[in-house]
């Protein structure tokens, strides 16, 4: 196994490749971005299908070939697909192993383990801040700044991301464990511009003959980003403190980069099936913070909206936080946060403060 720990030895060792890179990817949204960095030069191997849970797959032969014929795979990392571990070691050891959530810089969230979530819980206030020097060629837009959500400027570090979370520290371990971090990092966009230069400098190493092709594809990758940011924060702003809660607690960092924040979940970040006792807690919460909406997904059993009702009736609006409808590509990515924001504005417009 080939791990990308150090570009420089990478760049040194490694001659130009004969075939364009074939590239092995874990969940939709991470295909989408390495499809964009890869607009025109290839298009990656989706190893977990859309409509499939990424916390427990079995992988059909085709995408287990993909793995074995991979020059390079990226991945969110164990903490969502424990159960890939493995198999990227064994079918992929010869490839580079690109792990995003192992990416210096990467904000990550502690898992919230109670029912009914504090106001601005957001585990280590974004302790997985670190310094990224970003290697690839000129993306050199992570310095700091005040305020992220008026402005948006090439992601650059951050004091403020949307509803003064200014507690940014440094952190070596990301606790990947049960009780660690949260594995849902993609949903902020911050993080997904600071992986495209990643994906961008890891295919260049392998691949330095289209070298200028990633790294154009990267930046302008993180522009559309950055103006979808902006786009979505003025569609959210007006829905901070609206009361919600969602049946999946995997939207926690889209909550806190837009500042829209669950009262609770009736499962937990893992997707496991909630209990009686969980379903009566949530319960409870809807009623004291006087939530009139709770975000669903497709796997939703829709009998537990009427075990959740205590007086009025429940709206609801499906989140689909894998772009499970959406066309694999470059333009999935942007096409999910969009949908999430949608389902927000749906659910939530004549509930806000």
């Amino acid at each position: 196994m080939r791990r990308l720990l150090s570009v420089p030895l990478l760049l040194l060792s490694t001659t130009a490749w004969a075939e364009v890179p074939r590239v092995a990817t874990d969940i939709a949204p991470v295909h989408s971005l390495v499809a964009m960095v890869m607009d025109g030069v290839g298009t990656p191997d989706l190893t977990i299908p859309g409509g499939a849970s990424p916390h427990s797959y079995a992988m059909r032969p085709s995408e287990a070939r993909a793995l074995t014929n991979a020059d390079l795979v990226v991945w969110i990392g164990p903490s969502l697909t424990s159960w890939l571990a493995d198999p990227i070691e064994t079918l992929a050891g010869g490839a580079v192993h690109l792990e995003l959530e192992d990416v210096a810089g990467t904000i990550l969230l502690e898992n919230r383990e109670n029912v009914a979530f504090e106001a601005h819980d957001h585990g280590a206030d974004h302790g997985g801040h670190k310094e990224h020097d970003d290697p690839a060629a000129d993306h050199d837009g992570h310095k700091e700044h005040d305020d992220h959500a008026a402005g948006h400027d090439d992601h650059k570090e951050h004091d403020d991301h949307a509803a003064g979370h200014d507690d940014h520290k440094e952190h070596d371990d990301h606790g990947h464990a049960a009780g660690g971090f949260d594995p849902h990092s993609w949903l902020d966009p911050v993080n997904a511009s600071l992986w495209l230069g990643e994906i961008a400098t890891a295919l260049a190493a392998i691949d330095p003959e289209n070298a200028a092709i990633y790294s154009a594809n990267a930046t302008k990758g993180q522009e559309n980003l950055a103006a979808l940011q902006a786009t979505l924060q003025a569609r959210l702003t007006p829905l901070q403190g609206a009361p919600f809660v969602v049946f999946h607690d995997a939207y926690h960092y889209f909550e806190a980069r837009f500042g829209v924040e669950a009262q609770a979940a009736l499962s937990l970040s893992d997707g496991a099936a909630p209990s009686a006792a969980r379903l009566a807690e949530v319960r409870d919460v809807i009623s004291a913070s006087q939530a009139v909406c709770v975000f669903t997904e497709p796997q939703f059993n829709p009998g537990m909206i009427e075990a959740l009702q205590d007086g009025g009736p429940l709206k609801t609006a499906s989140l689909d936080p894998l772009g499970a409808n959406v066309t694999p590509g470059p333009a999935l990515y942007a096409s999910l946060l969009s949908g999430l924001t949608d389902a927000f504005v749906l659910c939530l417009s004549d509930t806000s403060n």
